[in-house]
């Protein structure tokens, strides 16, 4: 049986920060190709290899190649039954499950096609997975997808919208020696940001999946020097929403929310920057109530957004499940166990059966 925590760490030697992933492509679609019964098609630094036994079900197992920038982790690092490294949770362990369950299990129950993406970590313009749907859809056509995002070995389902907006504010210069003079921009960011402080988030429940919106100010920006009354000023926001919320509702909603401090005769506006869908639980699909009885544990909902909301705008349904703890993503110490690398590759082995 493959040591997964070994085989996580060898990925994790392997640097892939996002739009220098070709290097862990190459290790993975050599991998890959050594199997017999697998199709393999590399696009890009997207590697896509499908089993075609004319199962009457195919299911997408994804994850992305891609880590944020190092922050002096970047060497793997084992500590008794933890792997600490770069990517070791988000999400090299999940990779490495994939590898192995792809390369070991030639005669699945259900047809499988496993993508491995570039360029998650970034823009969404940038996206691997998006491009493939834009550019192969046909590769990733499937009845349900899991995403092999770090979940704890919890399935974590659907995800919530993010939406980054921008409220600038208009004045008037003036010396700050006679600022009754002008208008002062940045002075008007106040009663903004006074209610986005005291603003209460909202929670919903579905398919007994519990979500909490979010809204913060990630940026404040204003000021000329200093001895001028500014004539801008702006704050961005990102909101985070429910399933139940489309982006236009998303959107309608902030309108709304900031709408009585915008004065268009000062050249106020409310500008959306970048926008992502949600995405429903869909539990009820056979494939993810499979998956959800297999983890014998119950489902939460997905707090952050992820690409379970990039299959199901391509009218697949999907889910999060992956090992590793989602709350290490992203920071210097992040790790992940073997216990979650092999519960996971249980779980993902019961789903696909063969």
């Amino acid at each position: 049986m493959t040591d997964l925590l070994a085989a996580t760490a060898e990925l994790v030697a392997i640097p892939s920060v996002s739009r220098d992933e070709a290097a862990l492509a190459d290790h993975v679609e050599q991998a890959l190709r050594a199997c017999g019964w697998l199709n393999v098609e590399r696009v890009d630094d997207n590697v896509v290899a499908r089993t075609e036994l004319g199962r009457s079900e195919r299911v997408v197992i994804a994850g992305h190649l891609d880590t944020v920038a190092p922050a002096g982790n970047e060497t793997p690092r084992v500590v008794g039954e933890t792997l600490f490294g770069l990517g070791s949770a988000d999400m090299k362990g999940g990779l490495a499950v994939m590898l192995d369950l792809a390369t070991a299990i030639p005669g699945p129950a259900v047809d499988v096609t496993w993508c491995f993406y570039s360029c998650e970590e970034i823009d969404r313009a940038e996206n691997g997975l998006i491009y493939l749907f834009e550019s192969r859809p046909e590769l990733l056509s499937a009845d349900a997808a899991v995403l092999v995002e770090p979940t704890g070995g919890i399935v974590e389902a659907g995800c919530q919208g993010t939406m980054r907006a921008r409220v600038e504010f208009g004045g008037k210069r003036a010396h700050t020696a006679r600022p009754y003079l002008g208008l002062n921009a940045v002075h008007r960011l106040v009663p903004l940001m006074a209610r986005v402080t005291e603003w209460e988030p909202r929670t919903v429940v579905l398919d007994g999946c519990e979500y909490t919106e979010q809204l913060q100010v990630v940026f404040v920006d204003g000021g000329v020097a200093a001895n001028v009354v500014p004539d801008r000023a702006s704050a961005t926001m990102n909101f985070r929403f429910a399933p139940d919320r489309d982006i236009a509702g998303a959107k309608r909603y902030l309108a709304e929310l900031f709408a009585e401090f915008l004065q268009p005769d000062h050249g106020d506006e409310f500008v959306v920057l970048d926008e992502g869908a949600s995405a429903r639980p869909d539990l009820a699909h056979p494939v993810l109530a499979r998956l959800l009885k297999a983890s014998g544990r119950p489902a939460r909902g997905k707090l952050g957004w992820t690409d379970v909301a990039t299959f199901a705008a391509h009218g697949v349904p999907a889910t999060n499940f992956g090992p590793g703890d989602p709350e290490l993503a992203h920071r210097a110490d992040e790790h992940v166990d073997r216990k979650s690398l092999e519960a996971a590759r249980a779980d993902l082995a019961a789903l696909l059966g063969g």
